[in-house]
C-alpha cells in the first residue's frame, strides 16, 4: 500500500515539477541557474515522498564566484532527488543526448541549459566538450558531471571516464568532488523511513599547471579520494544505526 501511494505521489510530482520547470525554461531559456531551480523542485518535494532524508557537509566549498567542474558518484535515478537538492547556483550538468526525448523531463532538461552530448558520435561529443569549456571560461558557469558515466547501483564506484578531467585541465578550472553515502542499501519504496543520505562536498582540487599528461593521475587521485570519503560516510552511517538500535 505504501508503495502504491508513493507511485501515485511521484507521478503527480513528476507532472507538476516538470510543468513548473518547463515554465521556468520558457520564461528564460538556457539560463544557467534554471538547472538549480528545477533540481531543487524535484529534490525538495521528491525526498519526503520516497522517505529519504539528507545531511550535507562542506557546502562552503561551492564558490559561486569561481566556475568549476563538480564530480559526484552516481548510484541511481534517485540521485535526481538526493544530489539535485544541493545543486549550487549557475551550475548545469552534462547528460546524454537521448534525454532530450524523454517526455516533459527531456525538454525541461534542455531548456534548463544543461549540455547534451552524443556519446556514440566522437565528433559531436568533442563539440559538446568545447561548448562545456566555453561555459566554464566565458559564462561563469559550473558543470556537474558523473564521471562514472552510468549508475553504479549503490556499490563501489565504477572506473572514471576521462572527459571531466580533460575538460577541467583544458579550461584551467578546479574540480570539486561530491561524495554521497551508499543510501540504496536497505532502500525500498515499501518502507516509510529510508534513512538518511549523507553527502560531503570536498575542497576544490586545482588543475593549474596541469597538462593532458596529468589526466590519468588526476583522475586516479580524485577517484581514490572519493572512495575513501564514501567509505567513511558509510561507516559513520552504520555506527549511528547501530547506536540507535541499541538505545
Amino acid at each position: 500500500m505504501i508503495r502504491l501511494i508513493r507511485y501515485v505521489l511521484l507521478s503527480v510530482h513528476f507532472l507538476v515539477g516538470s510543468g513548473l520547470g518547463l515554465l521556468i525554461g520558457l520564461l528564460r531559456p538556457f539560463h544557467p541557474t534554471n538547472s538549480r531551480w528545477c533540481s531543487h523542485i524535484y529534490g525538495g518535494i521528491g525526498l519526503p515522498i520516497i522517505g529519504l532524508k539528507t545531511n550535507v557537509e562542506g557546502l562552503e566549498h561551492f564558490k559561486t564566484n569561481q566556475p568549476c567542474i563538480v564530480v559526484a558518484n552516481h548510484q541511481s535515478n534517485w540521485d535526481l532527488f538526493v544530489l539535485g537538492s544541493i545543486v549550487p547556483k549557475r551550475t548545469v550538468s552534462l547528460g546524454k543526448k537521448s534525454l532530450k526525448w524523454v517526455p516533459l523531463f527531456g525538454q525541461l532538461y534542455w531548456l534548463a541549459g544543461n549540455v547534451l552530448i552524443d556519446r556514440g558520435n566522437p565528433r559531436k561529443a568533442m563539440e559538446a566538450m568545447d561548448i562545456t569549456k566555453q561555459a566554464l571560461t566565458t559564462k561563469n558557469t559550473s558543470i556537474w558531471i558523473f564521471p562514472e558515466g552510468t549508475r553504479n547501483g549503490g556499490k563501489n564506484m565504477l572506473p572514471f571516464k576521462k572527459g571531466a578531467f580533460v575538460t577541467a585541465i583544458n579550461a584551467g578550472v578546479p574540480i570539486v568532488p561530491v561524495c554521497c553515502s551508499s543510501y540504496l542499501e536497505g532502500f525500498s519504496l515499501g518502507k516509510w523511513d529510508n534513512g538518511t543520505a549523507h553527502m560531503r562536498v570536498l575542497p576544490a582540487i586545482s588543475t593549474k599547471g596541469l597538462t593532458q599528461d596529468d589526466v590519468v593521475s588526476l583522475m586516479e587521485e580524485v577517484h581514490s579520494t572519493m572512495m575513501n570519503q564514501i567509505q567513511e560516510l558509510d561507516d559513520q552511517t552504520q555506527n549511528k544505526d547501530a547506536i540507535a538500535k541499541s538505545a
